[in-house]
């Protein structure tokens, strides 16, 4: 692999890492997550560490947290104690079934709001509407797509 390889490669990692972390995960997390998307696994819990430059103990968070949102998975080596960590095939599709679970959850949140919130506090009302409907079309866009991806394995 060339210099310019390797840099393309890293950026990609480290930017990943700052695009999650915007999305509320920590950086450790999109750097794994990046790394496996490059690289597949699987790998250990001291290969990554090594090759990402960080503790152990930030691997076994971070990967128990990209496990439980389903984008990696666990796996274990014929003769090895050790846990490994590889990409799943269609982790997308999770990330995306996550999003439309916390969608329902914050139209949820809507909906409450204006039952209880008072009548009399039109504009409220409205914009709680606006809002609800916002997530009802996010919510069926998602499904459709995440539909799509079934049919198409």
């Amino acid at each position: 692999m060339t210099q310019s390889q390797d840099t393309a490669i890293s950026e990609f990692i480290e930017r990943l890492g700052m695009v999650t972390q915007a999305d509320g995960l920590s950086r450790i997390a999109g750097r794994i997550l990046g790394f496996l998307i490059i690289h597949g696994g699987p790998f250990s819990f001291s290969e990554l560490a090594q090759r990402l430059q960080v503790s152990r103990g930030s691997i076994s968070t971070n990967t128990r947290l990209l496990e439980t949102i389903g984008v990696i998975e666990r796996v274990s080596m014929p003769g090895d104690r050790q846990d490994y960590f590889q990409i799943r095939n269609k982790p997308y599709d999770e990330l995306l079934r996550g999003s439309i679970l916390r969608l329902r959850k914050a139209r949820e949140v809507v909906l409450t709001a204006e039952k209880d919130i008072p009548d009399s506090l039109d504009a409220a009302h409205m914009r709680l509407k606006e809002l609800r409907e916002f997530y009802e079309m996010l919510i069926v866009n998602t499904e459709a797509i995440v539909g799509k991806e079934s049919t198409q394995s």
